[in-house]
Formats: structure tokens, C-alpha cells, sequence
């Protein structure tokens, strides 16, 4: 059986089990230690049963244990980086790569050039904070989060990535107390607690990571509450948040931060799922 053929068979029978058929490329590319294009390269090849055999015990598991993917390989791609990531941290999603590289843009254009100290709050596997110092040496990290379990693999992916970010371990703001930041940025749990939720993510994906009380939007409150004191005279709030709060996060950053500019950014589906603060002295450009 070529590698193409392999794949067709075992994306059908994910699909028949009402599996996502993506997970069987993933699969494939960590069984055989192949970057995506080079797996491609390969379909018309004969697959080495070796491979066959290692694929079809995860597999199985994929298929009927439900567990995801990304914790039966130990990894997630997030812009680019393979991250460590176990059952003590959200798999990272397409959406916080938008909120990453939204961020990294709004540098460039507000701060470009400029050494600027940078909070991720709810860092989770450090995906964010990790990232940022990768791709912006001028920003200097801090990490928060208040799980222990949680900082442990974050700092696994900081060893991983060599990226000097700096962990706190602590409840929202608590271990922020006395510091001052240009970029504030947070993707916090904001799933309604009543909301319906796959079980592959609910039965896997910590639930302290998943759930922003009853309406979603309790973290936020939270932040927004006490986040002034934190932030430099010019600084950027960014938030990533579900996609039908646009309303409550205009709000929200409407009473606590009444003079700053707000903005809600869609993603490339369409959906309104980040919003941005702009506090202090910053320039604009009309459209």
C-alpha cells in the first residue's frame, strides 16, 4: 500500500467514525518524523510496515478511547512551533495564531524598534508569550497562569524554544503586583459554563482552561478591573474572546477604559474574536 493510499483509507475511517480525518496527516508526520511537504513527496512510495504498525496502535486510540490527537503524539503546531502540550494544557487553536500575528503587526506600527515588556495572562502551554519572544526579540515576557501542572509544560516549550520568557505562578492579576507592561495580552476561559461542548474537548481538555462562568465573560471583568495600574502611559490591551461577545468587550472596555480607543477584530472566518485596547498616545491613520 502506497502512503497515499494508506492515508485515504485511514482518513475514510476516521470519518466514519465521526473523527476529524485531519488528525491522520498529523499522525503520519510524527509516526515518520516527515515535514508535511516532504510526507507529500512520498505518497506514491510504498509505506513501511513498521509505520503501518506504530499508526494503527495511536490510532485506535484516536479513534475509540477519545483522546486527541495532539496529546497521543505530545505535540501541537502552533505558527510553526512544535509545542509540548499534555492533558494540564489547552491544545492551542488556529484562532491565537490570528491574535498572535494581529499583536506582532500592532508592534511593528505603535512600537516598532522600541524594547517593550509584554504579559501573557492564562499563558497555558506558553504558546503565546513563547511565540511573541521568538518573533519579536524586543519583547521581553512575562507568563502567568494559576495552574502549577500548567507553567510546568510552558516551561518545557520555553526550554524547547530557548525563549527567555519569564513564568508566574498565580490567580489572574495576583502575581502582576507592582509591574508595569506596553503589551497586555490574555486569552483567557470563556466558554459559557451551560454551553455545550464536544466531549473530545471536554473529557480531555482541562476544564479550568475551558469555563468563564455563566456568561463567559467573568475573567474579563476581572481583568479589566484591575488591569490599569499594571499598564504603561501608552499600552496595548489584547484579547482574544468567543466570537459572539463583541458587544459585551466594547463594554466592558468602554467602562473601564472610557478615553482609549476599542476595536473588535474578525478572524478569517469572519468572526469577531479579538478585541484590542489602545491606551495612551497613539497615532491613526484614517482609512
Amino acid at each position: 500500500m502506497t502512503y497515499l493510499e494508506f492515508m485515504k483509507s485511514k482518513e475514510n475511517e476516521a470519518l466514519e467514525n465521526n473523527k476529524e480525518d485531519s488528525a491522520v496527516v498529523l499522525l503520519l508526520e510524527h509516526i515518520c518524523n516527515l515535514e508535511t511537504n516532504a510526507l507529500f513527496m512520498k505518497r506514491g512510495e510504498e509505506i513501511e510496515e513498521e509505520y503501518v504498525n506504530k499508526f494503527n496502535e495511536i490510532f485506535d486510540k484516536y479513534l475509540h478511547e477519545n483522546k486527541p490527537i495532539q496529546y497521543l503524539i505530545g505535540t501541537s503546531c502552533f505558527y510553526g512551533y512544535d509545542f509540548i502540550v499534555n492533558e494540564n494544557v489547552l491544545i492551542p487553536r488556529f484562532e491565537t495564531e490570528e491574535l498572535v500575528e494581529n499583536i506582532l503587526y500592532k508592534y511593528d506600527e505603535h512600537f516598532g524598534g522600541k524594547k517593550v515588556e509584554v504579559c501573557d495572562l492564562a499563558t497555558g502551554s506558553g504558546c503565546i508569550a513563547i511565540t511573541l519572544a521568538k518573533e519579536e526579540p524586543n519583547m521581553h515576557v512575562v507568563a502567568t497562569d494559576i495552574s502549577k501542572e500548567a507553567l510546568e509544560v510552558a516551561k518545557l516549550n520555553n526550554q524547547k524554544f530557548d525563549a527567555n520568557v519569564k513564568f508566574l505562578q498565580g490567580d489572574m492579576l495576583t502575581p502582576l503586583k507592582g509591574k508595569k507592561f506596553d503589551i497586555f495580552v490574555s486569552n483567557p476561559p470563556y466558554i459559557p459554563e451551560n454551553e455545550d461542548v464536544d466531549s473530545l474537548v471536554k473529557d480531555n481538555e482541562p476544564n479550568l482552561a475551558l469555563f468563564g462562568g455563566d456568561d463567559g465573560m467573568k475573567f474579563y471583568r476581572i481583568i479589566l478591573q484591575g488591569l490599569r495600574p499594571l499598564l504603561n502611559k501608552k499600552a496595548l490591551v489584547a484579547f482574544e474572546h468567543g466570537y459572539d461577545k463583541k458587544e459585551e468587550m466594547l463594554a466592558l472596555c468602554k467602562k473601564y477604559f472610557p478615553e482609549c480607543k476599542a476595536e473588535c477584530i474578525k478572524d478569517l472566518e469572519g468572526k469577531d474574536r479579538m478585541t484590542f485596547i489602545y491606551v495612551g498616545d497613539f497615532t491613526w491613520q484614517e482609512e
